[in-house]
């Protein structure tokens, strides 16, 4: 992957936030408080809205919330991992008191769910663009004493539906020091899920492709595919794995592996983690396991993770940590490349559904 490529995938990421709207919605607070705003979205008890007399965004506590009234199109998932389309409107019961939010795709298919149930709403739209969320975040870190110089940019974008969702990340690595050769990781990951009938369970493929040059890797694509499971899929936690089978093709380079390319089928084991916390941070785990079916005893690893503090707005500080191994590298390649960056990450859309199960 040269470089004019990946500039191309991170412009194409820059030109994929949502299109502001009109600020038309209406909350009133249990105070009394009417506030006509954007609502953005619901995450972790705080909701989000933008007022347009107010330069940013302004957290509110949920639970606060007496009334909500919105035309605009939302995901909203309940404690159960439920998910709905529609419009917001409050119901009011026989005393008049607020008795639920009534989420209404159409004035014939609507539902009407306890306030108290409602765990996440992310806007959505019935256009293509409108519905990618995801993240761009960049750091720089330099040293005098030996001139070494890191760069990294990385991206992803999502897809969310509410069957099911798609999401593409791409991450690159540039470090470079006096005296050392230049070292370059490339990576793209793919993901494709849907939701099996039975509650928790998905099915899904994914697809990857890394360039190391610390491995002496010029080209590893990798496949696979499998069935999955939610183990805890709430507000502020999601954990899911995935098992099946995959198949991965190297490309190193001739002058070090003379083979050049190698073909290996492989069992699968995918997981995510991730972890919310209020309106602060946050914290995103994957992993793949890859253990060799058609070389025995060879095991390759991956894994990407990445702790968020929000800064304000969509802007937050982000550590990270990638890596990739393989015990058996042909060769005297290294079987390892990893290392950490920092820097600055602003997102767009909402991430906030990109795993739940979805309402039969």
């Amino acid at each position: 992957m040269n470089i004019r490529a990946v500039n191309l995938v991170f412009a194409l990421l820059l030109a994929m936030p949502l299109l502001a709207r009109e600020s038309t919605d209406v909350i009133v607070m249990k105070n009394g408080d009417r506030i006509t705003c954007e609502v953005k979205g619901l995450e972790s008890g705080v909701l989000y809205v933008s007022p347009s007399y107010i330069l940013g965004t302004i957290s509110v506590d949920w639970s606060q919330v007496a009334r909500l009234e919105s035309h605009q199109l939302f995901l909203v998932k309940t404690q159960d991992g439920s998910v709905y389309t529609g419009t917001l409107n409050t119901e009011e019961g026989e005393s008049g008191n607020p008795m639920g939010i009534r989420v209404a795709e159409s004035p014939e298919k609507s539902m009407v769910l306890e306030r108290s149930q409602i765990t996440q709403v992310a806007e959505t739209s019935r256009s293509f663009h409108k519905r990618l969320s995801g993240n761009i975040s960049s750091g720089v870190i330099y040293a005098k004493a030996n001139q070494s110089t890191q760069y990294n940019l990385s991206g992803l974008v999502a897809y969310p539906r509410e069957r099911w969702q798609a999401q593409v990340g791409v991450s690159s690595n540039l470090s470079s020091s006096t005296g050392v050769t230049v070292s370059t990781r490339n990576q793209v990951n793919a993901q494709v899920t849907h939701l099996l009938p039975w509650n928790n369970y998905f099915y899904g493929g994914l697809g990857s492709y890394l360039q190391s040059t610390e491995q002496g890797i010029n080209r590893q694509l990798v496949f696979g595919m499998g069935v999955g499971r939610f183990f805890k899929n709430t507000g502020r936690t999601t954990i899911s794995v995935l098992g099946g089978a995959a198949w991965a093709n190297t490309h190193y380079r001739p002058e070090v592996v003379p083979i050049g390319t190698q073909n290996v089928a492989t069992a699968l084991l995918a997981a995510d983690v991730k972890l919310y916390r209020f309106n602060k941070t946050s914290l995103n785990l994957s992993a793949t396991l890859l253990p060799a079916v058609s070389q025995p005893g060879r095991v390759y690893f991956n894994t990407n993770a990445s702790y968020y503090i929000k800064l304000f707005g969509n802007l937050s500080w982000n550590i990270s940590f990638y890596g990739n191994w393989d015990n058996r590298p042909p060769g005297h390649l290294p079987g390892s490349d990893y290392g950490t960056s920092s820097g600055l990450t602003w997102t767009f859309g909402s991430n906030l559904l990109t795993s739940a199960k979805t309402a039969q």
